[in-house]
């Protein structure tokens, strides 16, 4: 029946300026990667941290975890064992120890800033990469030189590898891609502290490898606990030392984090160093892959300026730019609009094609061409006004000038400084982008209240890490096997021994993938691993590899039973011979019939009536009849109508139901059916019943009802026979919605 039912550093942790890691899974806006034909983002939003959280995912043994242990690591007792010779030591051990010294890595990584040809001893080894090079370009691109930064270069600097001490190490398990395709990046920031004048920063953001993809992100598991397990380390000696094997030996089955592999020598090209630079004026963000080349006189790894990912030359948004490169940016910039508004600061983004990137952002300097929103303008253009309608397409009451806004706070520059103050950080619907500490996010300087750490920003610690923390803990809190029931197409009734298919859909809520490989299932049950149905097993596809919060479709190729009578349809996901998880289908019932003998055990002659169900008329009518001639009767006028759904009754009993289209025999079958039943009726008005009988056909009480509907045509009813909704009348609309709710 119806019922209801301090200048502080910051590229590692906070700013868009390097490539994002993740493909989105269902839900969420597509991304494109650099290879495969897509795009990559950038590397402070992506992965599993644009998923929305999925309430009550969380397991018997819930994991918390300390922000400054597991996710941020700024005491300098432990950063005083990372040291920027270790980590090019290693990088030139893993070359083979041929090519550049650590040193010379060193001072090459610098010389990328000084005019060509550069230090000659660096040239003799490999022909390195300049500031000079297409003519002062970096991607089409204004690419300037550094000549403070390069002097680091020179072998009379001051400046040494000593010069850099390890002033953070950081966890961002939240760019790990739902596919589980890596494990997320893992950083060390360095910050100039002695070696001549001027502040500089360096930082290894390592993309570190799952050695386990075809798991899914439940391959990553050992990394996100071994950073989680870290909050319940009280030993700061003790922490360093497991900090250490991470980033220079590797966990069990995985590479070390410090690996020439990790920072964009790789098939992906993910991963990357970033510098903040501060020597010279002005104060700039800038991006490097490390690149393997293999002569016949011995491999040579060497830094390569790269293209600073979400940090597009701002000029394209200029209205007045005609270019074509601009046109074509604007045309892109305004699909991305609706991931720009989302209500979230943690999660709004936006995928910026890499050839719209500049290799270079500029966080100081006021109406340049870093600064979106000058560039943006505001008077009328026909890129303002697309950008207004598509927000007016979507319901959003921001404005152009907030989604400029919140694309410029997406950017290095942006993040770092520009930013950090109104009107600028006013991003519109509520949200104000946080403040850095002064163009940086973690310093070289001392916390104020922890003298023991280095600083980090109130921006880091009051918004952006929180919700790192809850992404982490969200992961270790979620099952590693878990599904929900979506839907199931099932038939209500089949012939004894034949072939048919059901549908059923399921939702991995789970960590590992569903894949054929994972073994991946689902079975039988009521009762469980049955063959009731010719099978006890679904399997998935050797190319289906669903993700968490992806679903899965399975159709069934069933066979009825060759015993007529009413069996139990029912199904669970299992992982073969580990257990079964998640919510299992909804029990239902199909009736098994004999159609080649419907009316075994039906003595006698009778009344025989044929109806057309998509009209609900009658084709037939004849009495004193024996049920297997009314039987064949209706067959042959059914095989005579292939498009049209039948209905067969003899002795008021069904004997034949062909529905086209489920359940559109239903009221035919009440208008012919002739077994008793109880009747209530109801005025919706005052919720009351104005008749309860028992005894009667429905075809007999949805009759009275019509009747009494009829008499009053002001008043609403609602009336059920044997629990079944019959008849309905809201002459308000969704006056009887109480009554069919409460009736019991």
């Amino acid at each position: 029946m119806f019922k209801k039912q301090l200048v502080l550093l910051t590229l590692t942790l906070m700013c868009a300026c390097s490539q994002d890691l993740g493909i989105n899974p269902e839900g969420q806006d597509a991304r494109v990667e650099e290879e495969g034909g897509k795009e990559a983002l950038h590397s402070e939003r992506g992965g599993i941290g644009l998923l929305p959280p999925e309430p009550g995912r969380v397991s018997a043994q819930a994991v918390a975890v300390d922000m400054r242990r597991s996710l941020a690591v700024n005491d300098k007792t432990i950063l005083a064992n990372f040291t920027l010779q270790a980590v090019l030591n290693q990088l030139v051990a893993q070359n083979g120890g041929t090519g550049f010294t650590s040193e010379q890595l060193f001072r090459q990584l610098w010389d990328t800033q000084n005019a060509a040809p550069g230090q000659a001893d660096l040239n003799a080894v490999t022909a390195s990469a300049h500031c000079t090079d297409n003519g002062n370009t970096l991607n089409g691109f204004p690419y300037a030189c550094r000549p403070g930064e390069g002097a680091q270069a020179s072998t009379s600097s001051p400046t040494t590898l000593a010069s850099y001490s390890a002033i953070g190490l950081f966890n961002r398990f939240d760019l790990a891609p739902v596919d589980g395709s890596d494990c997320g990046e893992y950083r060390i920031v360095f910050g100039k502290t002695s070696g001549g004048s001027g502040r500089n920063f360096l930082i290894f953001e390592a993309v570190l490898p799952n050695p386990n993809p075809g798991l899914g992100l439940e391959g990553c598991r050992p990394v996100a606990r071994f950073w989680a397990d870290l909050s319940s380390d009280a030993d700061p000696a003790s922490r360093a030392t497991r900090l250490r094997d991470f980033y220079f030996t590797g966990l069990p089955g995985f590479s070390p984090v410090v690996h020439i592999n990790h920072y964009g020598n790789n098939a992906r090209g993910v991963g990357q160093v970033r510098t903040n630079q501060f020597i010279g004026s002005p104060w700039m963000l800038r991006e490097f892959k490390l690149q393997r080349t293999c002569p016949s006189t011995g491999c040579i790894i060497k830094f390569t300026p790269a293209t600073v990912k979400v940090n597009l030359f701002g000029g394209l948004f200029n209205p007045t730019n005609t270019s074509a490169q601009a046109t074509s940016f604007q045309d892109h910039f305004v699909t991305q609009v609706a991931s720009l508004a989302r209500g979230d600061i943690n999660r709004f983004d936006y995928v910026v094609l890499d050839a719209f990137n500049s290799g270079q952002s500029n966080s100081q300097s006021p109406g340049v061409v870093d600064d979106y929103p000058a560039q943006f303008g505001t008077g009328a253009s026909p890129f303002r006004t697309r950008i207004q309608n598509e927000l007016t397409r979507l319901g959003s009451p921001l404005t152009p000038d907030d989604i400029v806004r919140r694309a410029q706070a997406l950017s290095c520059g942006g993040c770092h400084q520009r930013s950090a103050s109104s009107p600028a950080n006013t991003l519109g619907g509520g949200l104000t982008w946080p403040a850095s500490a002064g163009f940086v996010h973690n310093s070289e300087a001392s916390d104020p209240v922890d003298p023991t750490r280095f600083q980090i920003s109130p921006a880091l610690l009051n918004t952006f890490l929180p919700f790192r923390k809850g992404v982490l803990e969200g992961f270790l809190n979620t099952p590693v096997r878990g599904a929900d029931f979506v839907s199931q197409t099932v038939p209500s009734q089949v012939s004894k021994g034949t072939a048919f298919t059901a549908t059923v859909t399921m939702k991995n809520t789970g960590t590992l993938a569903w894949t054929a490989a994972n073994n991946i299932r689902l079975g039988s049950q009521s009762p469980q691993d049955n063959t009731t149905w010719g099978t006890q097993r679904i399997l998935l596809s050797s190319s289906d590899k669903v993700l968490q919060g992806g679903q899965k479709t399975f159709t069934l190729s069933l066979v009825a039973p060759s015993t007529p009578g009413t069996y139990t349809f029912q199904w669970q996901m299992l992982q073969e011979a580990v257990t079964r998880f998640g919510a299992a289908t909804p029990a239902v019932s199909i009736t098994v019939v004999d159609p080649a003998n419907p009316c075994t055990g039906k003595s006698g002659t009778g009344t025989y009536e044929g109806f057309f169900c998509n009209s609900s008329s009658q084709f037939i009518e004849t009495r004193n009849i024996d049920c297997s001639s009314a039987y064949n009767n209706c067959v042959l006028n059914a095989n005579n109508n292939p498009t049209r759904s039948l209905l067969c009754t003899w002795n008021g009993n069904v004997i034949y139901r062909r529905e086209l289209s489920a359940g559109l025999c239903n009221q035919v079958d009440c208008q012919t059916s002739t077994l008793l039943g109880s009747y209530t009726g109801y005025i919706c008005n005052s919720n009351s019943a104005f008749i309860k009988t028992n005894g009667i056909t429905c075809k007999e009480a949805k009759d009275n009802c019509i009747l009494n509907a009829n008499a009053n045509p002001s008043t609403s009813f609602y009336c059920e026979w044997n629990g079944r909704a019959i008849f309905r009348k809201d002459v308000t609309a969704g006056i009887c919605n109480t009554t069919a709710a409460s009736t019991p």
